[in-house]
């Protein structure tokens, strides 16, 4: 997967330590998550993810502004439930920043790249709870495969693209 990607309104770059303070407030929106640690410990835990971005050759990238540099959540390829031959879309916003097709723009250009990169299948997995992921993954060609059990709060729905393609441009690598 590029290092960077750009879409008229959009730049993503892969996530690291200067994202720990934004990510900290990201998580602490989340009605799910985890508990935030402290700054310093996130900015280890998004230092490592990016390191396993470069090992990988994929993995999540800051969705930032074009216009202003302000990060507005993040998007990318994860192993997640799937595998690392047909890895997992993953992407979230600020609350502040949901319903300005931030997502469906970011994701988008994270699924070109990587059918671009090679990848045949992507999947996505989606709490029922989560309707408007449905509609992203909807407009971005994903279908529901099947139903899973999820934790106790809440049941996953898989869904899955097969390759074709839109447009999106890579940057050129540092």
């Amino acid at each position: 997967m590029p290092s960077a990607l750009e879409t008229p309104r959009l730049r993503l770059r892969p996530r690291d330590g200067r994202d720990a303070e934004w990510n900290l407030a990201l998580l602490a929106e989340h009605p799910l998550g985890r508990e935030p640690g402290s700054v310093e410990e996130e900015r280890e835990r998004l230092d490592a993810q990016r390191r396993r971005f470069d090992e990988q050759g994929f993995g999540l990238y800051t969705i930032e502004l074009q216009e202003t540099g302000e990060a507005v959540g993040y998007c990318g390829l994860v192993v997640g439930r799937a595998s690392a031959a047909q890895p997992e879309l993953a992407y979230e916003l600020l609350r502040a920043h949901v319903d300005g097709g931030y997502a469906t723009e970011a994701a988008s250009a994270v699924v070109d790249a990587a059918f671009d990169a090679g990848f045949p299948i992507l999947w996505a997995t989606v709490a029922t709870w989560n309707a408007p992921s449905f509609g992203v993954l909807r407009k971005l060609g994903f279908t529901a495969t099947r139903r899973a059990g999820g934790d106790a709060r809440s049941v996953y729905v898989w869904l899955r693209r097969r390759a074709p393609r839109r447009t999106h441009r890579a940057l050129p690598s540092d």
